[in-house]
């Protein structure tokens, strides 16, 4: 695999796309037809044109092509410094509409309104002509009222896109969750000291039941509280230098997803993709079967670098597993590629947070331009378990703990062993009972 280059971003992520198709000897027809995409959006994709608003499609992509698990991180590194640059572009393009809506005249010459008028259209009366002064007609009125509205709404958006946490779209229930970023939260509950997953010799990170964090004599940040009234998830102007953006449920491949739910076949609807899973486990209540496979995307907020110290998982609660169906999200898969990740034994004692297929330790670094991708599975056979994780960081003299969850709830994963099972067969209109799962 070829590494980034100094070229534009949508540029590097259209290369490796293009890299990937070319050594999967499919033609671009072939390709979007597995993919379920027309041909123009694949070629558009790849030519570096368009960048997928969601990285769903990108990740089937690379999957079809038989991608390494590094090439399936170095392409979500590569999509979200794409995405990112696109939304300086939007930021761009208000600007300049701003601009050029401030520099409008009348083409007679009269000023427009903001510099020191009323705001209403200037009648001129000509001198030496007896005529009354006529009075400015409502289609002018409105046509300058328009103009300007039509300014306000395009730099609204234009910043509005901008500023938008990385990989959320308004409105899209299915866009990954973007995590609080706040190193104190005052009014969360104390919780058992959590495990963590570290390298080195420097000294173990301070813990507590909820995130908390330092800073340098008059800095404010990572030891700031969560200001009274303003909505969790959202990250604070006073928050740690990092923003995380979490998929709850990632398919390895789609049988490798369970999900289990409090209904008879009957009353539940086809499997989903890992794009609509948070939609539909939404829908129906379900909760992870077995195991749940996390994807967390940690980017800095700025220039300098933030060191991730620790992984931290935290058990909340644990009992008996849940005598519900196991519904299959997909069949017919073979042997997948086990890909790096962080594993966690949710039945053990103290859970930890321990490295799986040569995934590297902790600490990482991280910065606006470097961002990293850890992918987390929990997994357990005996219990129905809520969990949630925690980060250490540092950046300077500044410290703190971020708290990650699945959009301000706990993950949840139960056990499925003797439960009932149904798979959807390919081309089928009903869910079939398994037998020998």
């Amino acid at each position: 695999m070829s590494g980034a280059t100094g070229a534009e971003e949508p540029e590097a992520f259209a290369e490796l796309l293009r890299e990937l198709k070319d050594r999967s000897g499919l033609s671009y027809g072939v390709l979007a037809k597995r993919l379920h995409m027309s041909t123009s959006t694949l070629h558009r994709y790849c030519n570096g044109t368009a960048v997928p608003v969601e990285y769903a499609p990108v990740e089937r992509l690379a999957r079809v092509c038989k991608a390494t698990p590094q090439e399936l991180v170095e392409l979500h590194r590569r999509w979200i410094l794409a995405d990112a640059a696109r939304g300086r572009r939007a930021e761009r393009a208000g600007e300049a509409s701003v601009e050029s809506a401030g520099a409008t005249q009348h083409a007679d010459g009269t000023p427009h309104a903001g510099d020191g008028d009323t705001g209403e259209p200037v009648v001129i009366d000509p001198v030496g002509d007896d005529t009354p002064p006529r009075r400015s007609s409502w289609p002018h009125r409105r046509r300058t009222a328009l103009i300007a509205s039509v300014a306000v709404v395009a730099a609204l958006g234009g910043v509005a896109y901008a500023l938008r946490p990385m990989g959320l779209r308004a409105g899209d229930a299915t866009a990954p969750t973007i995590i609080d970023t706040r190193a104190a939260d005052s009014g969360r509950e104390p919780s058992p000291t959590p495990s963590a997953v570290r390298t080195g010799s420097g000294p173990s990170p301070s813990v507590s039941g909820s995130p908390t964090g330092t800073a340098a004599a008059g800095s404010s940040g990572a030891g700031a509280s969560r200001d009274a009234g303003q909505p969790a998830g959202r990250p604070s102007a006073t928050g740690a230098p990092l923003a995380v953006a979490t998929r709850p449920y990632v398919y390895e491949e789609p049988c490798s997803q369970h999900f289990l739910v409090d209904s008879e076949p009957a009353q539940v609807g086809p499997p989903a993709s890992e794009q609509d899973a948070p939609r539909w486990a939404a829908a129906y209540g379900a909760v992870s079967s077995g195991e749940q496979r996390v994807a967390l995307t940690v980017q800095g907020t700025g220039a300098e670098t933030v060191v991730l110290n620790a992984l931290h998982v935290r058990v909340l609660s644990k009992n008996a597993p849940l005598a519900w169906n196991d519904y299959a999200m997909g069949v017919g898969c073979g042997g997948g590629v086990g890909t790096k990740s962080f594993d966690i034994a949710l039945d053990s004692g103290s859970p930890t947070v321990t490295v799986k297929n040569g995934q590297r330790a902790f600490p990482y670094k991280v910065s606006e331009s470097d961002p990293e991708v850890f992918y987390v599975t929990a997994h357990t056979t005996a219990h129905d378990v809520r969990w949630d994780l925690t980060l250490d960081w540092s950046s300077g003299d500044r410290s703190g703990t971020v708290h990650i969850d699945n959009a301000g709830r706990p993950f949840r994963t139960s056990a499925d062993v003797g439960r009932p099972g149904y798979d959807y067969p390919l081309g089928g209109s009903e869910w079939i009972e398994r037998v020998g799962g």
